[in-house]
């Protein structure tokens, strides 16, 4: 039998304990819960073709119970188990390696209890992120966290991967948010994390299974802190001449003890782009035109291809600039110096009580005005909020025009920060055009986020060149002293640094995955654990 396979007498045990109905070895089945929106796959699909090790079957689970019983029968024949929920991650740490299980968390959906008066919920870890958030707003209540993948991604998903939101500066990342979990280990027990009444002492089991990607064992439930709804929101927009007076004025913000629910800092060529997308809508910013760019670049030698460029950008602004040979990128850096007032726009959100709001927005303005930044208005705040969403839904355009787009997310301290966007860029532009925005400040650091694109003419080029781009990026960060993750996961394409990052430490997690996990069959492959 072949590694990962399921036995008839596993089969049937497994549909005894799920049904006939919530278990299933259809093609379609097993081909949609082999893979995620990791980008190295889109790739493969763009070209027609298969890429990744589908399961064997795909199980709908709706306790945790079952899920217990499900991890005991895998043990038995080792049957890798891999846990599936919105398939919205894009590190592929829900794709299975070696077949066996897919675990299909969906169906394990509910709001299990709300305590308004002690802010708190629990909920099962299949719930989809924006009715989760649509239920606790019906009370009055938030949780704050809201990614960009809310429409899709879920509960357990954000606990797996300790997701970070668009608001996490003000409300933290969802892993700061956490009272307990409920999980089912690779031993078959079921665990709850949560502190007793009378105290906790020890280590702090609720940290060490967030952002464990099911590798430790099944996240089925989670107590989660809440917050009241905001009563008023301040967004507004700022202009910085460089990222380094950007980042400055982030860092003065936050460590004056400034909570802004969302600041960010696009660079010179993320600023670009986002005139083009307000397109004299609501920001009020004049839509530029190929003549006005034209004007403003004469001294370029590329000035020939701005219009097209601009041209392009009208519709699908993506799509023209990451089809764009990476021998462009310097080209597209002097646009963006001149066109963007050579600098960069900052948002700046607040929101909560009426008062404090009010009080922390203006201080804030006064603050950004102190060191350099210029006041723009509620007009880019406001496009921001409107359009927050849709960077998920911009990658289809540019696969389909034959190039591919991906995103990566490091963080670091203030002290490091210059250093590693520098290094990092560097590494990327070799392979690729790249932008980036920094977000989810801290007082001690702050996270940097590039999105970047190329194309190969080939599948074979296409996947050395993601690769190459990947390992440079991540020995840089590593160089530089950065975390080669802030909020995304690691998935498979991280696993290969994970012990180039933590070193010694490493020692701890495989320690507690062979503890957790003594047979090996949580989600292998992942987290930087070979099986």
């Amino acid at each position: 039998m072949k590694p990962g396979a399921i036995s008839d007498k596993s089969f049937a045990a497994l549909e005894r304990i799920v049904g006939p109905k919530r278990i299933s070895v259809d093609a379609l089945d097993l081909e949609n819960h082999a893979k995620d929106m990791w980008p190295r796959l889109l790739i493969a699909k763009q070209r027609g073709q298969y890429m990744g090790t589908p399961p064997h079957a795909v199980l709908w689970p709706e306790s945790e119970r079952e899920i217990a019983a499900i991890v005991r029968i895998a043990i038995e024949q080792k049957i890798p188990i891999t846990p599936y929920a919105g398939g919205s991650g894009v590190c592929g740490g829900a794709v299975p390696i070696s077949g066996g299980i897919s675990l299909d968390m969906k169906r394990m959906k509910k709001m299990l209890s709300v305590d308004t008066v002690s802010r708190q919920c629990h909920v099962e870890a299949g719930m989809n992120g924006e009715r989760f958030e649509r239920q606790l707003q019906h009370r009055g209540l938030t949780f704050g966290n809201f990614p960009s993948s809310i429409y899709c991604s879920t509960v357990g998903g954000w606990m797996a991967t300790r997701a970070a939101g668009q608001m996490s500066t003000k409300y933290g990342k969802a892993d700061d948010r956490v009272l307990g979990l409920r999980m089912v280990t690779g031993r078959g027990d079921i665990v709850d994390t949560t502190p007793n009444a009378r105290g906790h002492k020890g280590p702090n089991w609720t940290q060490m299974i967030l952002g464990s990607e099911g590798t430790f064992g099944i996240i089925c439930s989670a107590k989660l802190k809440l917050s009241a709804n905001p009563a008023l929101r301040v967004l507004r927009g700022y202009h910085f001449d460089s990222v380094a007076e950007g980042t400055n004025a982030i860092k003065v913000l936050m460590q004056k003890g400034l909570k802004p629910a969302v600041i960010r800092l696009y660079d010179e060529m993320d600023t670009l782009l986002h005139l083009f997308k307000s397109s004299g809508g609501d920001d009020g910013e004049k839509e530029l035109s190929p003549v006005s760019l034209e004007k403003m670049s004469q001294e370029s030698k590329f000035a020939s291809f701005i219009p097209t460029l601009l041209d392009k950008a009208k519709s699908t602004v993506f799509t023209s600039l990451l089809s764009t040979s990476p021998s462009w990128s310097p080209a597209v850096d002097v646009v963006a110096s001149k066109v963007a007032k050579k600098g960069c726009r900052m948002i700046i959100g607040f929101e909560g009580s009426r008062i404090r709001t009010e009080v922390e927005a203006e201080i804030a303005r006064k603050v950004v005005l102190a060191v350099g930044g210029e006041d723009l208005g509620e007009g880019p705040g406001l496009d921001w909020l409107k359009r927050r969403y849709s960077v998920s839904y911009k990658m289809s355009p540019v696969f389909s025009n034959g190039a591919f787009v991906d995103t990566m997310e490091v963080v670091s301290t203030w002290a490091q920060l210059p250093d590693l966007y520098r290094r990092v860029r560097k590494a990327i532009q070799k392979h690729a055009f790249v932008m980036a925005h920094f977000s989810h400040a801290y007082q001690e650091g702050c996270s940097i986020y590039f999105t970047f694109a190329a194309s190969a003419d080939s599948l074979e080029e296409s996947y050395a060149l993601y690769d190459q781009l990947w390992s440079d990026a991540m020995q840089a960060t590593c160089e530089v002293g950065g975390s080669i993750s802030h909020h995304h996961g690691v998935g498979l394409v991280r696993s290969p640094y994970m012990r180039d990052e933590h070193r010694e430490s490493f020692r701890i997690l495989e320690a507690l995955k062979r503890t957790m996990d003594p047979h090996g069959i949580m989600n292998p492959g992942k987290l930087g654990f070979k099986s």
